[in-house]
């Protein structure tokens, strides 16, 4: 998970102040959950997060070294480890990077975890073929901006990759999932992670106030990137969007 300053909330406008203020309180929640995180995923996914990763790695071309931004505790980053590519994981939490570089020792997987501020990623321009990020850019404060700077630091010809929940269109599927998603979830979450910050209630609520997958695709293509396309996972609860950055030759 990951957040950095800039951007706007719900209509208001954020000062720096202000958005420091609240990447503090995020990061400080995120710490928090951060030895129960894992547990809680698959749990709370019914063990359907392990495949949509899976489904991530099987979607994006190989292409080189991977950036997996807002990695968290590296279960992406480690996917792509295990593709036989370098993948280095960032997050602002350092519990969570803490976690996977002990998943990424235990498995000998070729990986790095570094700490990194999402709008101000400490990597030259064109440096990764892929550049990925997993139930992390609903929790930047300012989209576009990180959606920029995934693109920046990634090679011409290579991809930007994101995983996102997003809210069914289907309005039977819609009800069953929000009660899920807004009762359920917030309660177990909650209760066995022992966050005192509510975390697993704020985390549908970042869900809830995200981008739909179509603003989202405008988004990306909007940063640069060409041949965006979208993949419903799961009944479209979960979606994976790739764009490419374009090669020589193709500029906008």
């Amino acid at each position: 998970m990951c957040l950095a300053p800039g951007g706007t909330t719900l209509g208001r406008v954020v000062t720096e102040r202000d958005t420091l203020r609240e990447a503090g309180a995020i990061r400080s929640m995120f710490d928090g959950i951060a030895p129960r995180y894992d547990f809680l995923n698959h749990l709370l996914s019914l063990n359907r997060d392990r495949g949509w990763r899976d489904r991530v790695v099987a979607l994006s071309a190989p292409a080189g070294p991977v950036l997996d931004v807002c990695a968290g505790t590296g279960d992406l980053t480690l996917r792509f480890a295990a593709r036989g590519e370098l993948s280095v994981g960032a997050d602002f939490s350092e519990p969570m990077l803490r976690i996977g570089r002990e998943k990424s020792a235990r498995e000998g997987r070729r990986a790095e975890f570094v700490a990194a501020d999402a709008l101000h990623l400490p990597f030259p321009d064109r440096a990764f073929g892929t550049v990925s990020a997993a139930f992390g850019v609903r929790n930047l404060a300012d989209l576009r901006g990180g959606l920029e700077e995934m693109a920046r630091v990634a090679r011409p010809g290579g991809e930007v990759v994101v995983l996102e929940f997003t809210t069914p269109e289907n309005p039977v599927l819609r009800a069953v999932y929000l009660l899920y998603f807004l009762i359920v979830l917030p309660i177990v979450g909650n209760l066995l992670s022992g966050s005192r910050d509510g975390a697993y209630s704020y985390l549908p609520r970042s869900v809830l106030r995200f981008p739909g997958r179509a603003r989202l695709a405008a988004i990306l293509a909007g940063v640069g990137l060409m041949d965006v396309r979208v993949v419903d996972l799961s009944l479209g609860i979960v979606n994976v969007l790739i764009g490419r950055k374009p090669g020589a030759g193709e500029g906008r």
